[in-house]
């Protein structure tokens, strides 16, 4: 099984990257969690773009997708909301269907499990366009407990996966 993991940060320490590392070393046997790190270079979304065909890096985020059994996201909230890189990549596979009834955990590494609800709420309501089956969606605090719960994530994921 393969497991696209998806980092909503661009910046190099991020929480969440290492939330996906966490979630990499934890998984069982069999399956590959894999890093997907061509977010940044993804031009704005911008359907004339698609009229000569989709840029290498396009081509190289649908692939990703494509390939992938279940999709990991771990996203910091900004202003509220999704981050804008992670939007703009969601917005170039609505139309091409890559996403399209894919099984997904989002979540968010966060200081206290309080925040980051509401930009997963927002992550959640742009995966109904592509009838994304979300099977987690809270945050997960750092701390004593953090790569419990990751492995945890990661187990409720795959066992979805499986089902489909």
């Amino acid at each position: 099984m393969r497991i696209l993991a998806i980092c909503g940060s661009l910046q190099a320490k991020s929480g969440n990257l290492a939330l996906l590392q966490t979630a990499a070393a934890s998984a069982p046997e069999g399956v590959d969690v894999v890093i997907f790190d061509g977010l940044r270079d993804l031009p704005l979304f911008n359907p004339d773009v698609e009229a000569s065909g989709p840029p290498p890096a396009v081509q190289a985020w649908r692939a990703a997708l494509d390939e992938s059994d279940a999709v990991l996201i771990a996203s910091p909230e900004y202003g509220h909301s999704l981050t804008g890189v992670l939007k703009n990549g969601i917005d170039w596979v609505i139309g091409s269907g890559e996403l399209n009834l894919k099984v997904v955990a989002m979540t968010a590494a966060v200081p206290d499990n309080r925040r980051g609800r509401l930009g997963l709420q927002a992550l959640a309501v742009t995966l109904d366009a592509v009838d994304a089956v979300i099977v987690w969606g809270e945050p997960i605090a750092r701390g004593p407990d953090f790569e419990g719960e990751v492995a945890e994530l990661v187990r409720a994921l795959v066992d979805r996966a499986r089902k489909r």
